[in-house]
C-alpha cells in the first residue's frame, strides 16, 4: 500500500520552509492575483519562481491554486498570466472554473490539472462528465464520507484527494453565496467573509429559541482526521490535504509531521498514539476537533455552537480559587508558560493569561494555577471552561523544526567510488529521486607511498555535505590496490556532484506553450437566430411549496419549475401546472452524492418539459434522457468558455453565475449568444447550502434524518444575524439545508439592457410566499417585460408582496472587493545562512 501524498498550505517563505522540512510531499500556493485566499499576500513572479525551485530542490511538488471563477473581461489577462507562470514549472494547477480548464488545455496541453473542491465534485458521475477536460486529480467535497469515497474510488482511475485537517466550511464549497449576498464579497472569488463564524439566533415559528450558550449555529468544529488515516489509505485516497487559511508556520509543521507519521505507519493508529498529536495540534489552533463528515452525518457533534474562533485544547473547568491562584480540574497537565483561556459561555465572558506556576494538588486531577500579580482572579467565574491555547513546550518543539539545521530535510545520495593507480578516480552519485551524475578527479590516481585512499577517508571527504541539501546514504568503494589522491581532489569531486545534482533537480522538461486562438474561434457566438430575438420575452417561475400553485392561473408564465422537499408531491403539482396551460419543470437537488439518484428517477418518471440542472453529476445522469435540460446558477457559469462547454454537454439554456455583477453579466451576454441565457430577476439568494441540518442539530437530539423526528416538517425556521435580519431556512429532498438571504434581490433595473442583448427567458424564484404574493410578483415583472411599466416602479408594483424590501444585491455592486496585501520578499533579505536550499537557489542564479 503506497503512502498518500501529504499536501500542505503555503502562503509565504516561512510556511514553505515549515512544510518542506516537516515532510510534506507537495505544497499548494495561490496563483498570483487569482486564488481563493483573498487576504493572503500576492506573490511576485520572481518570488514564486524561487519558491517553486526551493521546493523542487527538496523533491517537493508545487501546486498553484487557481481556484476561483473567471469573468469574461479577465480572459486575455489570464492568457498572459499563464504564459508567464507555466514556464516556472508548477507541478499542477488546482482549478475551479471549467472555462479556465479549457483555456489551460489550449495553452499547455501537457499541464497537469486538479479539480478544486470548489468544483463541488461529490459523485462518480461528476468525474465521468468532466472526462474530456483531462483532469488528473479530483479534490472531493469535504462532505463526502469515507463510505462514499470508497464507492467513488471503485468507479474511477483518477487520483482522489481529500481534506484531512483544518477549518471546515459549513456550506458546500463552490455553492456558498453568503458573502456575496450579505456583503458584496464573493467566496467564489476568494473573498469569503466567514459569515458562518458569526453568531445567529434561532427563530422557530416566529419565536426566538433559547439555546443557552450556543450562538454560533453554523460554525463547524475544525476537521481532524488522525484516526481515519489508516482507513483512507486502505480505500486508496491518493492525497491528504491540510487546510491552512492564514495559519502559522508552526501550524503547518505540526500538522504535516502528524499526518506524515501516520501515513507512513503500516498499522492503524491507536488512541495512545493519536492523543498526543491531537493535543499538540489543538493547542496550536482549533475551534474544537471533529472528523467532520468522514463517518457520515452527525448533527449533534459537528457544531459546538459556543464559540467560533481559536480557543485551543479544552482541558477542564475552574473549581475554586485561593489567594495564590485558581483551582482547575483537568486530566491534562499544565506547564509554566502555558497560555490559558477561561470562558464562561453563558455570560459570554472570556479572559486569559500565562501560567506562572502549576502545582498538582492532593485531589486527583486538580491543579493550582498561579498568574502574574495584575491578573484579576475574581474575573474568572466558578465553573468556567479552561483551554490551553499556547504552550512553550510546543512552541520550542516547532521552533526547532523550523530553525535547527539538524532537523532540516536532506536528500539521500548513494556514491560509487572506483579507480586504480594510473587512472582517474570516478565517482557516480544517485540521489533519492533517481538522478544520476558522475565526476572524476583532475589527475590520475597514484600508487600510495603513505596515507592511501580508504573507504573511510572517501566517505569522510565525499560525505561532508552538511552545508548542502544532500546527505550521504551509503558508499560503495571499488578502488583497486593502494592508491593516493589529494584531499582537494575529493573536495572538488564533491562540489561537482552537488552542482550537477542541484542542476538536475531544478531542471524540468520544456513545456509547450501554444496560442489559444483556436479555442476562442471555436466558441465564437453563433449568429443569433432571428426567431429567438424576435420572440417575446417570457417569465418562468420557481415554486418551493405545492400550495404556491393555487392562484397562478391566467398569468404571463411560460414554465413553472417545481423545487419541493418531497418527491411524492411532484406528480400532482405537474398535473396542476399543465392544467393551467404552462410548461412544467422540475429542479434537481443542489448536490448529488454517490448512489443518490432516487430524486433523478422521480424526475425521469414524471418526464417534465424541462429539468433545472444544478450539479455536474445530475447533468451526467440526465444528459441522454431526452429531457430538455436547463443549467442553474450552481454550475457557476461565469465566462463564455464555460458556457460553450455546458451547451456541448446538452444544456438547452444556461443560468449565469450569481457572482456576476451588472457589468460582468452584460459582458458575458454580449460575448456569448444571449438567447441561450435564462436570468433570475427576482429571488431570495440561496446563501449557505449545507450538509449540516440546523433543524436536527438545535430542534432535536437526533444525529441524522433517521432519529431527528423531522422538525423541518413541523417548524418554519429562520436565523437572525447580528444586524437583526432574518434569513429563512429550508430543507431539501436529501435533508440538506439552505439558508436564504432574508432580503430578496431584484434585477428589474437591468431588464432593458438584457432585452436589448437578446435575453428572452427571465425567472422569478419563490420561497415561502403565498400564491397571491407570487401572482403579484409575476404580474409586476410581466408588466415590465411587456413595456407597460418601468423597472423603477417595481417596489410599488409589488406592494406588500415583499414586506422586507428589495435589494439589487450583487448585480449593482461594482466596487470589486479586493483585500490583498502586496508583499514582495527579496531573496537577499531571507535568512539564507540557516537553509542550504535557499543558498543553493541563490547560487544557481549567479
Amino acid at each position: 500500500m503506497n503512502s498518500p501524498e501529504i499536501l500542505a498550505p503555503v502562503g509565504d517563505w516561512h510556511m514553505l520552509r515549515a512544510a518542506v522540512h516537516s515532510g510534506a510531499d507537495a505544497v499548494y500556493i495561490g496563483m498570483p492575483g487569482f486564488n481563493a485566499r483573498g487576504r493572503a499576500p500576492t506573490l511576485e513572479l520572481l518570488e514564486l519562481r524561487a519558491m517553486i525551485e526551493f521546493a523542487h530542490l527538496y523533491g517537493v511538488k508545487v501546486f498553484l491554486a487557481f481556484n476561483i471563477l473567471i469573468f469574461e473581461r479577465e480572459i486575455q489577462e489570464i492568457v498572459q498570466l499563464l504564459q508567464d507562470v507555466l514556464p516556472l514549472y508548477p507541478d499542477a494547477l488546482i482549478v475551479q472554473d471549467i472555462g479556465l480548464m479549457r483555456l489551460i488545455r489550449a495553452i499547455a496541453p501537457t499541464q497537469e490539472i486538479h479539480a478544486s473542491t470548489q468544483m463541488t465534485v461529490t459523485s462518480g458521475e461528476a468525474i465521468t462528465l468532466t472526462h474530456d477536460l483531462d483532469i488528473r486529480r479530483y479534490v472531493l467535497g469535504r462532505e463526502v464520507s469515507i463510505d462514499e469515497m470508497e464507492k467513488i474510488r471503485a468507479g474511477t482511475t483518477k487520483e482522489l484527494e481529500v481534506f484531512v485537517h483544518g477549518a471546515l466550511c459549513v456550506s458546500y464549497s463552490g455553492q456558498c453565496l453568503t458573502s456575496e449576498s450579505m456583503g458584496g464579497r464573493s467566496a467564489n472569488r476568494g473573498q469569503c467573509a466567514q459569515s458562518c463564524r458569526l453568531p445567529y439566533e434561532l427563530v422557530a415559528d416566529g419565536n426566538t429559541i433559547d439555546l443557552g450558550a450556543r450562538r454560533y449555529l453554523v460554525s463547524p468544529k475544525d476537521l481532524c482526521s488522525l484516526d481515519d488515516v489508516a482507513t483512507l489509505k486502505k480505500i486508496g485516497i491518493d492525497s491528504f490535504k491540510i487546510e491552512g487559511r492564514l495559519k502559522s508556520p508552526a501550524y503547518v509543521a505540526s500538522t504535516v509531521q502528524s499526518y506524515k507519521k501516520l501515513s507512513l505507519s503500516t498499522s492503524a493508529v491507536t488512541p495512545d498514539e493519536s492523543w498526543p498529536m491531537k493535543n499538540r495540534l489543538e493547542t496550536i489552533y482549533s475551534r474544537g476537533f471533529f472528523n467532520g463528515w468522514m463517518n457520515g452525518i452527525n448533527h449533534q457533534k459537528l457544531v459546538d455552537g459556543r464559540y467560533s474562533s481559536h480557543h485551543g485544547l479544552s482541558v477542564g473547568s475552574v473549581t475554586g480559587s485561593t489567594t495564590e491562584g485558581l483551582l482547575v480540574a483537568s486530566a491534562e497537565p499544565f506547564t509554566p508558560g502555558d497560555g490559558v483561556v477561561f470562558a464562561d459561555f453563558l455570560t459570554e465572558k472570556e479572559c486569559g493569561s500565562t501560567i506562572f506556576h502549576a502545582t498538582p494538588q492532593s485531589q486527583d486531577n486538580v491543579w493550582l494555577l498561579s498568574f502574574a500579580w495584575d491578573f484579576d482572579l475574581s474575573a474568572v467565574p466558578l465553573g468556567a471552561t479552561v483551554f490551553i491555547n499556547s504552550s512553550p513546550v510546543v512552541d520550542a518543539e516547532m521552533q526547532r523544526s523550523l530553525t535547527d539545521k539538524s532537523a532540516f530535510k536532506k536528500i539521500p545520495v548513494s556514491l560509487t567510488v572506483a579507480g586504480c593507480a594510473g587512472e582517474y578516480l570516478l565517482v557516480k552519485a544517485i540521489d533519492g529521486d533517481g538522478h544520476i551524475v558522475t565526476a572524476r578527479s583532475a589527475a590520475p590516481l597514484q600508487s600510495a607511498k603513505k596515507a592511501p585512499l580508504t573507504e573511510e577517508t572517501a566517505a569522510l571527504e565525499l560525505g561532508a555535505l552538511a552545508g548542502t541539501v544532500f546527505t550521504l546514504a551509503d558508499l560503495n568503494f571499488n578502488v583497486e590496490g593502494s592508491c593516493f589522491i589529494h584531499n582537494r581532489e575529493l573536495k572538488g569531486i564533491r562540489r561537482e556532484i552537488v552542482r550537477q545534482l542541484t542542476t538536475l533537480r531544478l531542471t524540468r522538461p520544456t513545456i509547450e506553450i501554444r496560442d489559444p486562438q483556436e479555442l476562442f474561434t471555436s466558441i465564437e457566438p453563433s449568429t443569433q437566430p432571428a426567431q429567438s430575438v424576435a420572440e417575446a420575452p417570457h417569465l418562468n417561475l420557481l415554486v418551493r411549496e405545492i400550495s404556491q400553485l393555487e392562484n397562478l392561473a391566467e398569468l404571463p408564465i411560460n414554465t413553472v419549475f417545481l423545487d419541493f422537499e418531497f418527491g411524492k408531491e411532484y406528480a400532482q403539482a405537474a398535473a396542476t401546472v399543465r392544467s393551467y396551460g404552462y410548461r412544467v419543470g422540475i429542479a434537481t437537488t443542489r448536490i448529488l452524492k454517490q448512489n443518490e439518484t432516487s430524486h433523478l428517477k422521480v424526475i425521469e418518471r414524471i418526464a417534465p418539459d424541462e429539468v433545472l440542472v444544478r450539479n455536474l453529476g445530475a447533468l451526467q445522469y440526465l444528459k441522454d434522457s431526452g429531457l430538455t435540460l436547463v443549467g442553474d446558477f450552481g454550475l457557476n457559469i461565469s465566462n463564455s468558455l464555460s458556457a460553450d462547454w455546458f451547451l456541448r454537454k446538452g444544456l438547452a439554456r444556461l443560468s449565469p453565475s450569481l457572482d456576476l455583477n451588472k457589468d460582468q453579466l452584460v459582458e458575458l451576454l454580449s460575448r456569448f449568444n444571449a438567447p441561450v441565457w435564462e436570468v433570475s430577476i427576482h429571488q431570495y439568494i440561496a446563501a449557505f447550502h449545507m450538509e449540516h441540518c440546523v433543524f436536527a442539530a438545535f430542534l432535536s437530539n437526533g444525529t441524522s434524518y433517521r432519529d431527528c423526528g423531522r422538525p423541518c416538517e413541523k417548524h418554519r425556521v429562520e436565523l437572525r444575524d447580528p444586524k437583526g435580519i432574518l434569513h429563512p431556512l429550508k430543507a431539501d429532498a436529501e435533508c440538506r439545508n439552505t439558508m436564504f438571504n432574508g432580503t430578496p434581490q431584484s434585477g428589474a433595473a437591468l431588464v432593458p439592457d438584457l432585452l436589448a442583448l437578446g435575453v428572452r427567458a427571465f425567472r422569478i424564484e419563490g420561497l415561502f410566499e403565498s400564491s397571491q404574493d407570487l401572482a403579484m410578483k409575476v404580474r409586476a415583472y410581466g408588466e415590465i417585460l411587456s413595456g407597460v411599466s418601468q423597472p423603477s416602479t417595481i417596489s410599488s408594483l409589488l406592494g406588500v408582496a415583499e414586506k422586507v424590501g428589495i435589494t439589487e444585491g450583487q448585480l449593482y455592486n461594482i466596487r470589486g472587493y479586493r483585500d490583498r496585501k502586496k508583499e514582495f520578499v527579496d531573496l537577499a533579505e531571507l535568512p539564507l545562512s540557516s537553509d542550504p536550499g535557499l543558498q543553493a537557489i541563490v547560487a544557481s542564479r549567479q
